[in-house]
């Protein structure tokens, strides 16, 4: 049978943009086990880690059926679907840099804090994190979803089904992770998880789940990477 005629595609680029995170990841993997016993709390994937990215491969093949863009989607713009939600990630990491190493009172850093790793480690180990949350925050849970929103009661309820999805993904994170500090801390990290989840989801619906991918490396560019990379020059 041949998969297409039930929906079941997807193209290259969404395959080749997968398994360039799979590489990633996996060279993390290799270089973090390299680097153990070099850095004080150095977080490294075990491989288990990274065999969880593969549950994500299936989901290539729904979107189509999910009414939601591929993956990489060749027939957008790459303004759309790259450059734009990576600058809209990387504004998302400039505000959480800005308030919460300038703004937000701490006493001077002595050595790399827990929302960093040494340069350049830091780049695989949270340019694989950061699509993993992609993978199980926004392309596994929004796409079933939408599988089923596209069979009840014919597809009626797509999109106050979808803006259910969006929210209540958007809220994960921020109720996860949820922070300390001043009330206005507080509210400021519930408000900008909420507001940058919220964006990845309508994106993904927009121009398929490479575009949230962006989102997530652009601020992880900054507030993970950048900021490590400078915490780390003042350290000496």
């Amino acid at each position: 049978m041949d998969l297409r005629t039930v929906g079941w595609t997807t193209g290259r680029g969404s395959v080749l943009f997968y398994a360039g995170f799979l590489l990633l990841a996996a060279g993390g993997v290799v270089y973090g086990k390299s680097l153990h016993g070099a850095w004080p709390a150095l977080r490294v994937w075990a491989w288990s880690d990274w065999a969880w990215l593969l549950a994500g491969i299936p989901f290539l093949w729904l979107q189509a059926q999910a009414g939601l863009p591929e993956a990489w989607d060749e027939r957008q713009r790459l303004r759309d679907r790259l450059h734009l939600p990576l600058a809209y990630g990387i504004l998302f990491g400039l505000a959480d840099l800005f308030v919460i190493e300038h703004l937000l009172p701490h006493p001077p850093h002595t050595t790399l804090p827990p929302y960093t790793q040494p340069f350049p480690y830091s780049v695989f180990l949270y340019g694989a994190g950061g699509f993993q949350i992609e993978v199980f925050y926004r392309l596994i849970p929004i796409t079933l979803g939408m599988l089923l929103l596209q069979r009840w009661r014919g597809g009626r309820h797509v999109q106050t089904g979808f803006a259910t999805l969006a929210i209540l993904t958007a809220l994960r994170e921020p109720l996860e992770q949820w922070p300390s500090g001043p009330a206005g801390f507080v509210a400021y990290a519930l408000a900008s998880g909420f507001a940058m989840n919220g964006l990845q989801a309508l994106l993904l619906r927009r121009h398929g789940f490479a575009a949230p991918v962006a989102v997530r490396m652009g601020h992880y560019l900054v507030w993970h990477v950048l900021n490590g990379i400078l915490i780390q020059r003042s350290l000496g």
